[in-house]
């Protein structure tokens, strides 16, 4: 999994489309774990996939790959509808939009104001890929019987990035806020912070309840005491860096010095304790 994670994070920075990757994802299947009576994870390449179905329709959080766009749609037909009366993206990356204009033709695409700023930008997708309804700091969706909450937690991942929190379900999509069990990526140059990251979990805590279920970014579902864990690490390797720092360690000597080995498997991903430590020092010295 975190070999498939890496490769597919590479695709997204990279920008590969076309034939190419549509071999690289000819394999992946798309699974379905259901979480409540409404509300499912799907999983294949790419950013979770959350889905709420019921008697006003489907909504869906974040689209994957763009090649993938026809077995997700396979995945929604089975629950009920495969074209979602809405579509939030948690934030601009490609492994999470991807598909927006597979789906934009007949869902309401919905995101923060920057996620439609950097689409733009891009140049990446025509019209009917971005997002139609934006918002600033907090928006609420009324669907299939609850209050959704698409609440911004701004300079973490990115400076556009939404935490969905399905409040009668109890369910909560942290898109990449939340790497379960990972070093996440951090988006420098997107607006992303470590500072951000760890103030948008501790608010995030505030409002997530012991039993809560949590839908990652990557990586499978989890639960608070996993946020809490995360937490714990950016936390404790934050320490380490900064007081690596004060002694005046350079990144390289820091490197080949290391984290403690009870964070080995979570540089096992696409983010690997090198690329790890070369953020946080970058953080901190930007801070």
């Amino acid at each position: 999994m975190h070999q498939q994670l890496g490769l597919l994070l590479a695709l997204c920075i990279m920008g590969i489309t076309g034939t190419q990757a549509e071999d690289r994802f000819a394999g992946v299947t798309i699974t379905t774990q259901k979480l409540t009576d409404k509300l499912y994870m799907l999983q294949g390449a790419g950013g979770n996939i959350g889905v709420s179905s019921g008697n006003d329709g489907v909504l869906m959080i974040d689209d994957q790959f763009a090649p993938l766009a026809p077995k997700i749609k396979t995945a929604l037909a089975a629950l009920g509808n495969s074209s979602p009366t809405y579509l939030l993206n948690t934030h601009y990356h490609g492994d999470h939009t991807g598909s927006n204009a597979a789906f934009g033709k007949h869902s309401i695409i919905v995101a923060h104001d920057n996620v439609r700023i950097r689409l733009v930008a891009e140049a990446r997708d025509a019209t009917v890929a971005l997002p139609v309804f934006t918002y600033e700091k907090l928006a609420r969706l009324y669907f299939n019987g609850e209050e959704i909450q698409l609440i911004h937690m701004p300079h973490g991942h990115t400076d556009g990035d939404t935490v969905v929190y399905f409040t009668s379900s109890n369910v909560v999509h942290m898109g990449d806020h939340f790497f379960h069990n990972s070093f996440p990526y951090i988006d420098l140059d997107a607006g992303g912070t470590l500072a951000g990251l760890i103030r948008n979990i501790e608010t995030s805590l505030t409002f997530i309840k012991d039993d809560t279920l949590i839908i990652p970014g990557h990586g499978n579902l989890a639960t608070t005491d996993d946020l809490k864990r995360y937490l714990g690490m950016l936390k404790q390797t934050r320490i380490f860096v900064s007081n690596e720092m004060r002694k005046g360690n350079t990144l390289e000597s820091i490197i080949v010095k290391g984290l403690d080995s009870k964070w080995e498997s979570w540089g096992k991903g696409f983010i690997n304790e090198e690329r790890w430590l070369t953020t946080l020092v970058k953080s901190l010295k930007s801070q």
